[in-house]
């Protein structure tokens, strides 16, 4: 089992603060925790997963002991680690349930940050380019006919136009960023959740979140 408080001079063991992220990359990316997700429950009863209740249960059935080591390779992961994983797997359903525990745990894993599309602006571009040697031209179609007089002539010729889109759409950028939202709204719950049970050992969270709307300026709190 890995050891992440110190021992201070009195003896005591000093916990490692954490902000809510970095406990979660630690439990499932560092930790190898499993999220352990209980069959669906009847339709008529809300929510999935367990939360702490359970893991008090289940800390005083085993001697205030969790044994994860099935999960990772030559050790056990540690008491904390599963305490977070099944803080995440009680994901509320007004919250995303099961689907959000998923990708909370996903992220986490890989150490990632849901992508909010920074920059990201609607743009006219030619729907499609084609290219070679030369370079790219946008692609054009024929949008009708009109007769024109050349060197004393009457020709018919073809009226071309470049169709255009918008990208990224509009609504991408507002899929991703209220993504990114619905995540951050799922870590605050989970270190309030974590916070109220107070029964990690060598972990302490702070108060450190990651940006809330990092698209909007001079709103941003860390």
């Amino acid at each position: 089992m890995s050891l992440l408080g110190r021992i201070g001079r009195d003896g005591a063991s000093v916990k490692r603060a954490m902000g809510v992220q970095a406990a979660l990359e630690w439990a499932f990316g560092v930790e190898k925790a499993q999220l352990e997700l209980p069959p669906p429950k009847d339709g008529a009863e809300e929510g999935f997963g367990f939360g702490l209740e359970y893991v008090l249960l289940q800390r005083a059935i085993l001697g205030c002991k969790i044994d994860g080591g099935q999960h990772k390779m030559g050790s056990h992961t540690h008491p904390d680690a599963e305490v977070i994983a099944a803080t995440v797997a009680g994901m509320p359903d007004s919250l995303g349930g099961i689907r959000m525990a998923i990708r909370v745990t996903e992220l986490a894993r890989a150490g990632l940050t849901p992508d909010w599309m920074p920059g990201a602006l609607p743009r006219c571009v030619p729907v499609e380019m084609k290219r070679n040697q030369h370079g790219g031209r946008a692609t054009t179609i024929v949008v009708g006919t009109e007769r024109v007089k050349t060197r004393g002539k009457w020709r018919t010729v073809e009226v071309l136009a470049c169709p255009v889109t918008w990208r990224p759409y509009r609504e991408q950028i507002q899929a991703a960023r209220q993504a990114y939202d619905d995540w951050w709204q799922a870590l605050g719950w989970v270190r309030e959740g974590l916070l109220a049970g107070g029964i990690m050992r060598e972990v302490e969270l702070t108060g450190a979140m990651p940006k809330v709307r990092p698209w909007s300026k001079g709103r941003n709190r860390s």
